[in-house]
């Protein structure tokens, strides 16, 4: 694989101070070489310093969510700059449970984009269609429509991209190898034609979606997944077969 595989766990409304403890001597016992692929955790917010704490430097961990607001009368938001000045570098935009139960419009995801990018964050950006839109053949449309937002990012070097299908996050349905294979090749030609070939032949673009020990190996083996976003396997100790999974493929 040319480029660097990145897997992300995404723990969302879940987690203690206990359950970080029981975690974070998991996560730490295990073999990563954080030259040849990053492996990132995103807690809740109220335990993100617990978290980098915790973990080894050599683990990544990432806010879910941020404000495009720098500063201000934004009651509960958090800012690129807070999430810095704990040492936190790395959020999540564009989850499907943003746009969908919380309305985040496109134009929203992608000003929050180019806010946290303009202000040093690396951001994983999460677009996927619905099983209504893919069962009427709207995966690519729906695909374009979220990324047309954040076209005019001059640098994408510090962004990756997330294919979800919503029908697939949380459901235990999982897109086949070939299906997310073909959504990853789609957005890949839709870089190389829209922003650059040079820009397409290096953005990761993951995969998430019900993403187990026992579906990464034949998902990862596709010459265009680079990796994984993963919701509820990330919070079992069997998240560490998943990256082993993905280090064995290399």
């Amino acid at each position: 694989m040319s480029r660097k595989p990145f897997i992300g766990g995404n723990w969302k409304l879940n987690g203690s101070k206990k359950f970080i403890a029981e975690m974070s001597k998991v996560f730490n016992e295990a073999e990563l070489d954080s030259e040849k692929v990053d492996v990132c955790i995103a807690p809740p917010f109220v335990y993100l310093e617990t978290l980098r704490n915790a973990l080894r430097k050599d683990w990544i961990v990432s806010a879910q969510n941020c404000t495009e607001k720098p500063k201000g009368a934004f009651t509960g938001e958090i800012s690129c700059g807070m999430l810095q000045d704990i040492g936190i570098d790395w959020v999540i935009l564009g989850h499907s449970e943003r746009r969908h139960i919380y309305k985040e419009s496109h134009e929203l995801i992608g000003e929050k984009t180019k806010k946290a990018l303009e202000n040093g964050l690396s951001v994983i950006f999460c677009i996927g269609e619905t099983r209504e839109e893919r069962e009427k053949n709207l995966t690519n449309q729906v695909l374009i429509e979220q990324l047309a937002p954040i076209k005019d990012i001059p640098d994408w070097t510090n962004i990756v991209i997330a294919y979800e299908p919503v029908w697939a996050i949380g459901t235990g349905l999982v897109a086949t190898p070939a299906q997310a294979e073909e959504a990853h090749l789609f957005l890949r030609q839709w870089f190389s034609e829209n922003i650059s070939t040079d820009v397409s032949e290096k953005l990761r673009i993951i995969y998430g979606g019900s993403v187990k020990p026992q579906n990464s190996t034949e998902l990862i083996k596709k010459p265009n997944v680079d990796g994984f976003l993963v919701g509820g396997a990330s919070l079992q100790p069997g998240f560490v077969e998943i990256v082993k999974n993905v280090i064995k493929n290399l």
